[in-house]
């Protein structure tokens, strides 16, 4: 599902809203997410499960090309980890 997809799912589920009040609620909700991952903070949805930052140390790595090793700097990567309700619904699906 992409951000359109999910528009249209809001507006269809939700009897008085419109195209545009979708739209909205759809970008304030992403942004409050983005800026609180980029400010390292965790975000947990009950149901639905956590986003968190977590801290890649750096290491080695090695140019597939030339073979060369080479220093593959510290970075911040995010981590989702899905609540029980969403493993549980995802898992009856099958």
């Amino acid at each position: 599902m992409n951000r359109s997809e999910l528009v249209e799912s809001l507006v269809a589920r939700v009897d008085d809203m419109t195209h545009r009040d979708a739209e909205s609620a759809v970008s304030v909700i992403l942004e409050a997410v983005s800026d609180a991952l980029a400010h390292g903070r965790r975000i947990e949805i009950r149901g639905f499960g956590v986003l968190s930052v977590v801290r890649r140390p750096t290491r080695i790595g090695r140019n597939p090309r030339s073979g060369e090793r080479v220093v593959v700097p510290e970075k911040r990567a995010l981590h989702f980890k899905p609540g029980k309700a969403l493993r549980d619904g995802v898992d009856d699906q099958i």
